[in-house]
C-alpha cells in the first residue's frame, strides 16, 4: 500500500473534509495541511479534536487563488492531495449556480494546474508517488430506473447545476491525466451522514425538526431511493482508494442497503412521536431536477470490502 506522505486536503473544514482530516491525524502518521475558504459550510469546531496536533496545519484560502495554492504546494510539498472543496447543495445550485461553476469547475482547474506545475518539478521517484485525489458525487450519473446500480461504465447524465458542475470537474481531472500524465484518482460517493453534518441536509434536518416538534419535510412521496454512507466509513474508503489505486482510476464509494429517502425518519422515531402529523410533502419546483433513484456499486470500495 502506497504511503500517503504529506497530505493537502481542500475543504477540510466541511462535513466530509473534516472527517478526512480527523481520520488522517488520528489514524495515520501523515502531516496534514487543511486548505479551506471557510464559507457558510465550513466549521472549524469539527476540527477541535486535532487542532493542537503538531502534524496538523490550517490555511484559510480560496482554491481559485492560484498564487495562494502555488505557495501552499511549494511550502508544504504534498505527496497526496485530496480535493474535497466544493459547493454541494442541489437547491442552492438552482438558486445561485454561479458559485458552483466558480468553485467546482474553476477551483478544480486552478488546483489541477497548480498540482501539475508542482508535480512536474519533482524528481522521478517523487512524481511516481504523487497522487491527486478528486472526491466527487454519484449525482453526476443522473437517475436510475427501478433496478441496477451506477458502475464505472455508467455514462454521465447530470440533472442540476450542482451535479453538472461536479461532472465537469470529474472530466477536467481525468483530462489532466490523459493529456499531461498527472497521476489522478477519482471517487464518486453516495449520500453521506454522520457527525458535523450541515443542518440543511436531510438527516440532520429531520432530527432537528423532530426535536423541535416541527414537521418533517419529504420531497414528493418520499420514495426516492438513495445510498446512505456513514462519513467515517467513507473516509476509510478514500484512504484505501488513494493508497491502492492506480493513476487514472475512477471508483465509487458505497454502502448497503439502499433505502427510500424518507427512511431516516425512522431513526428519530422517539422524538417524532411528539409531532402530531410529522410528515409533510414538499412541493418545490427546484426539485424537478431531483433524481428519483440513485444507487452505486463498486467491489473495491463497497463498505463490506474495506471494513475490518
Amino acid at each position: 500500500m502506497r504511503s500517503l506522505g504529506n497530505v493537502l486536503v481542500t475543504g477540510g473544514a466541511g462535513f466530509i473534509g473534516s472527517a478526512m482530516v480527523r481520520y488522517l491525524i488520528q489514524q495515520s502518521q501523515s502531516k496534514v495541511l487543511n486548505v479551506d475558504k471557510l464559507t457558510y459550510a465550513g466549521n472549524k469546531e469539527s476540527l477541535k479534536a486535532v487542532a493542537d496536533s503538531p502534524r496538523y496545519e490550517f490555511l484559510q484560502a480560496d482554491i481559485c487563488d492560484i498564487a495562494a495554492m502555488e505557495a501552499a504546494f511549494e511550502r508544504f510539498k504534498p505527496q497526496t492531495m485530496m480535493h474535497l472543496a466544493a459547493e454541494s447543495h442541489v437547491d442552492r445550485s438552482i438558486d445561485g449556480p454561479a458559485a458552483f461553476i466558480q468553485t467546482n469547475l474553476m477551483g478544480t482547474y486552478c488546483l489541477l494546474e497548480t498540482a501539475r506545475k508542482f508535480w512536474s518539478s519533482l524528481g522521478e521517484s517523487e512524481r511516481d508517488s504523487f497522487r491527486f485525489h478528486h472526491i466527487s458525487t454519484d449525482e453526476v450519473y443522473g437517475s436510475l430506473g427501478a433496478e441496477g446500480y451506477f458502475l464505472e461504465t455508467t455514462p454521465y447524465d447530470p440533472r442540476s447545476p450542482y451535479s453538472a458542475s461536479k461532472a465537469g470537474s470529474d472530466h477536467l481531472v481525468l483530462a489532466w491525466f490523459h493529456t499531461y500524465g498527472l497521476p489522478v484518482i477519482v471517487t464518486n460517493c453516495s449520500n453521506n451522514y454522520g457527525p458535523y453534518h450541515f443542518p440543511e441536509k436531510l438527516i440532520p434536518l429531520v432530527i432537528l425538526n423532530a426535536l423541535d416538534r416541527k414537521e418533517l419535510p419529504i420531497y414528493g412521496k418520499g420514495d426516492n431511493v438513495r445510498d446512505w454512507l456513514y462519513v467515517e466509513d467513507h473516509v476509510r474508503a478514500l484512504e484505501l482508494a488513494v493508497a491502492q489505486g492506480q493513476p487514472g482510476d475512477s471508483r465509487r464509494a458505497v454502502d448497503d442497503p439502499r433505502r427510500a429517502v424518507d427512511d431516516p425518519r425512522r431513526a428519530v422515531d422517539d422524538p417524532r412521536r411528539a409531532v402530531d402529523d410529522p410528515r409533510r410533502a414538499v412541493d418545490d419546483p427546484r426539485r424537478a431536477a431531483d433524481d428519483p433513484r440513485r444507487a452505486v456499486d463498486d467491489p473495491l470500495l463497497n463498505k463490506t470490502a474495506f471494513l475490518a
